[in-house]
């Protein structure tokens, strides 16, 4: 028969485990799961990653739930043009989206002849490939990969429609403490284009910088219990991976 010692020493240690875990998850680091196409080609559905929660300090959203046990940022970072930065949608405070950070606080971002602008200077981009195809939800798309530069000399992947859909946009001009973010997979994301349902992103929502993917497998190919498969679904060239 256990004792009744024992059984407390047991709630004990799943307690301190509990709380352990929790420290962590909140204060250091929180993996992540890539369900949708709107990151790619730099990011794929089925990675998972990791994001520090240090990176840009910390607000109710570094907590599970966001508890409302802080009012404002605390030990706050200022994030860098062309992070990948994963953050709650203004729209229910709940939903965590991940893109990468385009507009920081008073920029201009606008969308002139299918060419990307800040602050009235276009960001140079050049054509990698032009036979790309890549995943917008359940469909395969037709694309041109392209490197683009920003302002602070950042380098990073993005793909267009071949038959450049979005040309043109108003201004986006980006109030102060917000931000403004856009998918890689520029014409298969739901971003700071989209104001009624993400839009500018207050530094509050910021949960933190997404560093580097430790597992990615195809789920398309088959479920991580198939192990039968698993020489085809996981992609161990993407194991470690910086995200960049």
């Amino acid at each position: 028969m256990i004792s009744k010692a024992v059984i407390l020493d047991n709630i004990k240690t799943l307690f301190y485990a509990l709380v352990i875990a929790v420290i962590i998850r909140s204060l250091l680091l929180q993996p992540f799961y890539i369900p949708s196409s709107s990151m790619e080609p730099t990011l794929l559905v089925g990675d998972r990653l990791f994001v520090t929660k240090y990176s840009y300090g910390y607000s109710k959203h570094s907590f599970p739930f966001s508890p409302p046990i802080l009012n404002k940022r605390i030990m706050f970072s200022e994030p860098k043009r062309g992070d990948v930065v994963v953050f709650k949608t203004p729209a229910d405070n709940r939903t965590d989206y991940i893109k990468r950070l385009i507009g920081l606080p008073g920029d201009t971002i606008q969308f002139l002849d299918t060419n990307l602008y800040i602050n009235n200077s276009e960001i140079l981009k050049s054509r990698t490939s032009i036979s790309d195809k890549i995943f917008c939800g359940n469909r395969t798309i037709d694309v041109f990969t392209f490197e683009e530069k920003l302002p602070n000399n950042k380098i990073h992947k993005t793909v267009y429609l071949k038959n450049f859909p979005f040309n043109n946009s108003d201004p986006f001009i980006v109030p102060k403490d917000h931000y403004f973010f856009l998918g890689d997979n520029r014409d298969c994301s739901k971003d700071s284009r989209f104001l009624s349902s993400v839009g500018y992103v207050h530094k509050d929502n910021l949960v933190g910088k997404a560093q580097f993917i430790f597992f990615s497998s195809d789920k398309s190919i088959g479920s991580f219990f198939a192990f039968w498969k698993w020489h085809k679904s996981i992609r161990f060239n993407r194991f470690f991976k910086k995200i960049i």
